[in-house]
């Protein structure tokens, strides 16, 4: 097939791959503009811009899809499809539909559970067993499309850096499956039941509130691995916590109670095992206490 294909992040990069491995013709790929990046703020093409140009596929870098001119040049490379993947911009109508076969999204959610812009992260946070990833069809609405096809995985213990890594794999051999034989993947509507909503993460949010359940805190802290980081401050400094498990004794919230970082919540405790302070890397808790105390009774600025 002739695929347009439009996305930014790491997580759209191996479909992008995976479909050309397979033989689709790649006409163009689309991709949010530079950023800057770095200390000297030198602009920085996404993973998926950078991943194109080195496979020899022309990339676009459009600010907005809504000029006609833009949407006169994407209609003029006559695809068959349009694959979107955390692309990021708003696609209007003329896009939508200028595609033999529309556009088709890898969202990583089991629809409709999950419409929205973080929706591994709010997996976690909920406290949901299960997620995975829909490929559907688009249209108008936010991610209200029909769908051809899911997968399945358990979250278990799983950061959202490494859930995003296995849900952008299992999207791309996914999308190769609908594509190579669409008949197999006919469009069914969403339920009406079960729709949820996954906004944009804030960066507020990822302060640890120590007055909630342990379980809660634990969760935060995979939900934002590896950003934005769920943090604590402690004597004016910024420690994010990377990592940890859930203990079951009480005390109260926000107050380290033993001299091993152990912090109590609102109900049972939390003992980090990864930690990061401002401008150091990552280290064990029992490397950071070897240089830096941090005693019983001491309470975190939650």
């Amino acid at each position: 097939m002739r695929i347009v294909y439009m996305g930014t992040p790491d997580f759209a990069v191996p479909a992008l791959v995976a479909l050309a491995k397979a033989g689709h013709g790649i006409v163009a790929a689309y991709s949010q503009p530079p950023r800057p990046a770095g200390r000297g703020k030198a602009l920085r093409p996404s993973p998926v811009h950078a991943k194109a140009e080195e496979m020899g596929i022309e990339v676009r870098t459009p600010v907005s899809l809504k000029d006609a001119d833009v949407q006169a040049a994407f209609a003029a490379l006559n695809a068959d499809v349009a694959v979107v993947a955390a692309y990021g911009l708003i696609l209007p109508r003329p896009i939508l539909y200028a595609p033999r076969l529309g556009c088709m999204n890898i969202h990583a959610s089991l629809l409709p559970r999950w419409r929205g812009a973080a929706p591994i992260q709010r997996a976690i946070l909920a406290g949901d067993n299960v997620t995975g990833v829909t490929i559907m069809d688009m249209e108008a609405g936010l991610d209200t499309g029909p769908m051809r096809a899911k997968h399945v995985t358990p979250i278990e213990d799983k950061t959202a850096g490494a859930l995003t890594r296995e849900l952008a794999d299992a999207g791309a051999e996914l999308m190769v499956e609908v594509l190579d034989d669409i008949a197999l993947h006919p469009p069914v509507a969403q339920p009406e039941e079960g729709v949820t909503y996954a906004s944009k993460i804030e960066k507020a949010e990822s302060r640890i509130d120590f007055g909630r359940d342990a379980h809660q805190v634990e969760r935060q802290v995979r939900a934002f691995n590896p950003v934005p980081g769920a943090f604590f401050e402690y004597r004016g400094e910024r420690f994010r916590i990377l990592a940890a498990h859930v203990e079951g004794d009480e005390g109260p919230a926000g107050e380290l109670l033993d001299n091993s970082l152990l912090i109590g919540c609102g109900h049972g405790s939390i003992r980090p095992t990864l930690i990061q302070r401002a401008g150091k890397g990552a280290m064990s808790a029992g490397e950071l206490l070897r240089g830096y105390e941090m005693p019983a009774g001491s309470r975190v600025d939650a």
